[in-house]
């Protein structure tokens, strides 16, 4: 395949809009990479300057696809979370557009990881996949590997990156992803590893190119970075301090993406409820959520994450009203216990988290309510458990995200003394996942024998004959049928519930 063949235009239409989302006044750009003038100095603009340098990039490809016999070869992989994944589909669409055929394998011309660091395993993890990655090195020594992401941002990790793992050639954070281009053609003129890591950045740059992994549905970043400072996370250190987009800016892309074929859109953040609240002029994510149902094409919204202490009252109203949002809502518990919800920083307490649940729950009689819990968090005592087993009974969660506590190096809570015994943690992670699942089917079963919508995603892997969906409220669902339904929502009666998920098929298909 010669660079030619995959050479793209990308069309932008750009609408801006006023504080409220409505339309100003539209303008088309068009860039054409083949044709920019790379010999001039690069503009300051961004994210011109950025395409730019994928133009200058894109020329090294030909000259390499001319030395070869082939274009040079990209994988991204990605480590983490909902925003990773949306941050590395537009690292693939850079390095797309920058002359790379993307391939899944990590033994290829150029390899980037894009990490996580929540947990001390996640990085355990980084570092034994750059062993594999040192092995393929050694028998192609024009091989780049690069590393991006949360766990770059963690002091102590970049530097055992510097000091063991001299054959990386380009470090950067979360604050630069959209440098990719600049930093990849800076790192072949370089010698040596290329370290470019950002501590804060008020910067917010979008509009570059993305390779979505479906073309149905994709994440859509609101706001990035986190104030609240939970004693056991890392992330507000990793992320930096919230910072939300423009409004007309979301909407635009949400706009672009509906005539592209998508269906449903996820609102990203790591606290979505307090989105727009550092705008020069505020707005909620209540407000924001209003004026994207408005969007025509687009089927549905969802968004994560929800910090239980700034969802308003009138989020649920919003959520009540909508025809659009999803019956969903993720809600992290982490502890029923109010005395180790303190020493957490969660700022909220079991009554206040019950009370908050039983209001969603009247409001919204068809919602599914999930959650996340840590289990073993220091200080936690078999009585602090049976608070949260507890809450489990009470709210009755659709699912639940359990996690059994582990030291992360920079945290308050890790410093804490009265560190629980692993086999007490263990004990406790048991018997409340038993207690979770019996609610949790409980939650899945109510639905049996009815007709529901379910967008589906993809082929089922198990069984070719079948094909995998989800409803609104986010319950997988298993259908006979083929790849020519991916996409489509279509009406599903839930025959059989299977603990979490349900085999079904679609209203009126024979038997």
């Amino acid at each position: 395949m010669s660079l030619k063949t995959v050479r793209l235009k990308t069309h932008f239409l750009f609408l801006l809009y006023d504080r409220k989302g409505e339309k100003s006044r539209e303008m088309n750009q068009e860039i054409d990479l083949d044709k920019l003038d790379i010999h001039i100095e690069p503009p300051t603009e961004e994210p011109d300057r950025q395409y730019y340098f994928m133009a200058k990039c894109r020329e090294w490809a030909k000259d390499f696809e001319r030395e070869n016999g082939r274009l040079p070869k990209a994988c991204v992989v990605n480590m983490g979370c909902q925003m990773n994944a949306r941050d590395s589909e537009k690292l693939a669409g850079i390095l797309e557009q920058a002359g790379y055929r993307l391939t899944e394998n990590e033994n290829t011309d150029f390899v980037i990881f894009n990490t996580c660091t929540v947990r001390d395993n996640a990085n355990q993890k980084v570092y034994g996949r750059l062993g594999e990655l040192n092995g393929y090195k050694r028998k192609n020594p024009h091989m780049k590997i690069a590393l991006c992401g949360c766990m770059m941002q963690e002091p102590s990790a970049l530097e055992k990156i510097r000091k063991s793992y001299g054959f990386v050639d380009l470090v950067f954070g979360t604050h630069n992803i959209y440098k990719l281009a600049e930093l990849l053609w800076n790192s072949r003129q370089a010698s040596g590893m290329l370290v470019d890591i950002w501590q804060e950045t008020d910067r917010i740059v979008e509009d570059l190119p993305s390779d979505r992994k479906y073309s149905f549905k994709s994440g859509i970043n609101i706001m990035f970075g986190c104030n609240n400072f939970c004693s056991y996370c890392i992330v507000p250190y990793v992320r930096g301090r919230e910072r939300s987009r423009q409004p007309g800016e979301i909407l635009r892309e949400i706009k672009r993406l509906t005539e592209d074929g998508v269906a449903e859109v996820m609102l990203l953040g790591q606290n979505v409820n307090s989105y727009g609240k550092n705008l020069a002029e505020p707005i909620t994510f209540a407000q924001l959520l209003r004026e994207v149902e408005k969007i025509e094409g687009l089927r549905r919204i969802r968004f994560m994450t929800s910090h239980p202490k700034d969802l308003s009252d009138e989020l649920i109203q919003v959520m009540k009203e909508s025809k659009k949002i999803c019956r969903h809502l993720h809600l992290p518990l982490q502890s029923g216990s109010t005395r180790i919800l303190e020493r957490m920083n969660r700022r909220y307490t079991k009554e206040q988290y019950l009370e908050l649940a039983g209001k969603i729950r009247r409001e919204i009689p068809d919602i599914a309510i999930t959650t996340d819990i840590i289990v073993g968090f220091p200080g936690e005592t078999p009585e602090d458990l049976e608070e949260t087993i507890d809450v489990v009974r009470k709210v009755k969660f659709d699912n639940a995200f359990t996690f059994l506590y582990s030291k992360r190096t920079g945290t308050p809570a890790a410093a804490m003394e009265d560190q629980v015994p692993e086999v007490q943690r263990k004990e406790g992670f048991d018997r409340l996942l038993r207690v979770v699942q019996e609610t949790a089917r409980e939650q899945t079963a109510r639905l049996q024998g009815r007709v529901m919508d379910v967008l589906i995603e993809e082929v089922n892997e198990s069984d070719k004959s079948m094909v995998t969906g989800r409803l609104s409220n986010n319950t997988i669902v298993h259908v006979p049928g083929d790849a020519s339904l991916i996409g489509k929502i279509v009406p599903a009666v839930l025959d059989e519930c299977r603990g979490f998920y349900y085999i079904g098929h679609i209203e009126g298909q024979k038997l």
